[in-house]
């Protein structure tokens, strides 16, 4: 990163060159000062080329068979002349930091594509296993011209909440017999998806997963509409025998197109950016705090107060904000 000028990253990034579109996202990852600061002029130059891809988000338990469906999915659109971007969430050790699964090697012959970028970040910690720069991450990758960009998460916890707060599209894999059967599946994740692909379909369970289907149809019907024309199609099929995956990649399209008729697509963007400023205005509040010598003394205080538990933790936050906005 030291050797490469912000112009440099930028110029490469237009070109799409593997190589800097890893550094850049590198230095939009990192949280230091120095390369916040040259991170933050490098997503101002490249704003004007973003927001033309397809934003996808794919969640599911871990077992579903993500990355083999994402493989099959992306090379389905370069197949038909697209280009597309990998950013697999890969699920941190909680004492390094580092990552654990590396989705890039479970993606071999996408990997190997000109047109096809994957890159796994680890969430070295970060809220439901979504790293902290996605977002910035994502625009990199349309700056570079992908017209899929695909967002794998671990598929645990907030991760749904947080991957469709950022897409277009919100993708659940689910497989029949898995322990995640319809009982088991939250409210909050079906309220979110705008498609469902049961995935491992085979012929000794058929009958189990057109049962699965049905049952998942019955309980999205008593939800409410998310999108005006819309019914969320519930798939069958199996990513490993690439069966079915045309199917979603058409019905992505189509929920696309929906959108676009009725006027939510842009709106729907506008609302993603606006979550991004929301978690950046906590993000430097917190830093500041931490850094500001008049701050810094009660941040610790407070916190302190709060993990002996002489005081409840969300008191001790609120005292530490009114104490921070009088300064």
């Amino acid at each position: 990163m030291k050797n490469l000028s912000t112009t440099q990253l930028f110029e490469g990034i237009r070109a799409a060159d593997k190589r800097i579109l890893g550094k850049a996202i590198t230095l939009v990852e990192s949280k230091l000062p120095e390369h916040r600061e040259q991170a933050d002029e490098l997503l101002q130059q490249i704003l004007p080329f973003t927001g033309k891809s397809i934003r996808i988000g794919i969640t599911g338990v871990p077992g579903a068979g993500k990355s083999t469906f994402i493989e099959n999915f992306g090379k389905l659109a370069l197949s038909r002349g697209k280009k597309v971007a990998v950013l697999a969430i890969d699920p941190s050790s909680s004492l390094n930091k580092g990552s654990i699964l590396g989705d890039k090697t479970r993606m071999e012959e996408l990997s190997r594509e000109d047109h096809a970028f994957i890159r796994p970040s680890p969430t070295s910690g970060f809220l439901g296993g979504v790293a902290n720069a996605t977002f910035e991450s994502m625009l990199i990758c349309e700056a570079a011209g992908f017209d899929y960009i695909l967002i794998e998460t671990v598929g645990v916890g907030q991760s749904e909440v947080l991957v469709s707060d950022i897409t277009d599209v919100f993708l659940f894999l689910k497989i029949v017999g898995g322990g995640d059967e319809l009982q088991g599946i939250k409210r909050g994740i079906m309220e979110m998806v705008d498609l469902i692909f049961i995935n491992k379909v085979e012929d000794d369970n058929l009958i189990k997963a057109k049962n699965t289907k049905v049952e998942l149809l019955r309980a999205l019907h008593f939800l409410p509409s998310k999108e005006m024309n819309w019914t969320v199609p519930v798939l069958l099929g199996s990513a490993l025998q690439n069966k079915g995956v045309e199917e979603v990649f058409d019905k992505v399209n189509d929920f696309i197109d929906v959108k676009i008729k009725n006027e939510t697509f842009e709106n729907g963007r506008k609302k993603q950016a606006e979550k991004r400023f929301h978690y950046w205005v906590q993000e430097y509040i917190l830093q500041k705090a931490r850094e500001e010598n008049k701050t810094a003394e009660f941040y610790e205080v407070h916190k302190k107060n709060a993990s002996d538990l002489k005081s409840n933790p969300s008191t001790e936050a609120k005292l530490f904000v009114e104490k921070l906005l009088k300064i």
